[in-house]
């Protein structure tokens, strides 16, 4: 017989430790993907970049153009973050997706905050407890970022751009 005098509770601290861990690592971490170019693409979303230049760098704005199918990402968030500090700054607060939003900000911003986190989740539930789906994160401004000289041109560019991105399933984003 297995269970000796020592047998039960050795047993029984066994299986507490193995659904301890369970327990622990059940929740999956999101997937995390660095992006790397001025256009990214991947199954339900796709992003393009763009700058349209100011008087000087203080007036110089980044977007981020974020085109996500609803039904696969419904909420959103973005973030800046230092690595070294691991100082955080809400860009974007958990949205809604509407299908289609712009993330403006300050070139400056980049020399505090370099690391750029799009957060997507599948849930309204997910998104105010922070749990992201998955993670696309830069660090700095992609070096291919196209800069223009007016808004107009940039939105043309971007709805042009994010357009010709596939979402990852071979089809135009949402």
């Amino acid at each position: 017989m297995l269970v000796g005098r020592f047998g039960l509770p050795a047993l029984l601290l066994l299986l507490g430790l193995t659904l301890a861990g369970a327990a622990v690592h059940g929740a999956e971490a999101p997937r995390e993907v660095h992006g790397m170019a001025d256009a990214f693409a991947a199954p339900g979303v796709a992003m393009a970049w763009g700058v349209v230049r100011g008087a000087d760098e203080a007036a110089t704005v980044v977007v981020v153009r974020i085109v996500t199918r609803p039904g696969s990402y419904p909420w959103l968030a973005v973030t800046g973050g230092d690595p070294f500090t691991q100082r955080k700054l809400p860009l974007l607060a958990a949205t809604r997706s509407a299908g289609v939003i712009d993330v403006r900000t300050p070139r400056t911003h980049f020399a505090d905050f370099p690391r750029t986190e799009l957060r997507l989740y599948e849930s309204a539930a997910a998104a105010q407890q922070d749990v992201p789906t998955l993670v696309v994160f830069f660090l700095g401004v992609p070096d291919t970022t196209p800069e223009f000289a007016t808004e107009d041109k940039l939105q043309a560019y971007l709805s042009e751009r994010a357009a010709r991105l596939p979402d990852g399933a071979g089809s135009k984003p949402p």
